[in-house]
């Protein structure tokens, strides 16, 4: 008798060959880029191929578009707190300098939300901004 090229071992339910043991890795695989393509429109959710080619491109745009989020919040946390400084007669560029020059670390996340919620915690920042340029 020949032996089998193929290497066999014994499991709970009987014998598994490697061969069946990389195609049900493959099944497991295609599960994940399915099920992870649920909800789009048409052979973007059913069909493995473009289901993994739109999956994988999503994955793309999510890691971008958490860095551009980053940029996004602090663009709109210099306006307000611009906006806030031309309400108090200073710019941002200003007031910046002078926060920096009276040794006042505040960043710009904390500054967008006193400027926005309370005006008058901001004027005084303005006003210490202003005694130290």
């Amino acid at each position: 008798m020949k032996k089998e090229s193929k290497e066999c071992w014994e499991f709970k339910g009987g014998i598994k060959c490697q061969e069946q043991q990389i195609m049900s890795q493959l099944i497991e695989e295609e599960k994940k880029y399915l099920k992870a393509a649920r909800g789009n429109y048409g052979r973007r959710s059913n069909t493995y191929r473009i289901a993994r080619q739109t999956v994988e491109r999503g994955l793309i745009f999510s890691f971008a578009h958490r860095k551009q989020k980053k940029r996004e919040f602090r663009r709109l946390w210099i306006t307000r707190i611009n906006a806030a400084c031309r309400n108090n007669d200073m710019t941002y560029s200003k007031f910046i300098n002078g926060l920096h020059k009276a040794n006042i670390a505040i960043n710009r996340k904390t500054l967008a939300y006193l400027a926005w919620h309370d005006s008058e915690a901001f004027a005084r920042l303005v006003e210490i901004a202003k005694e130290a340029q």
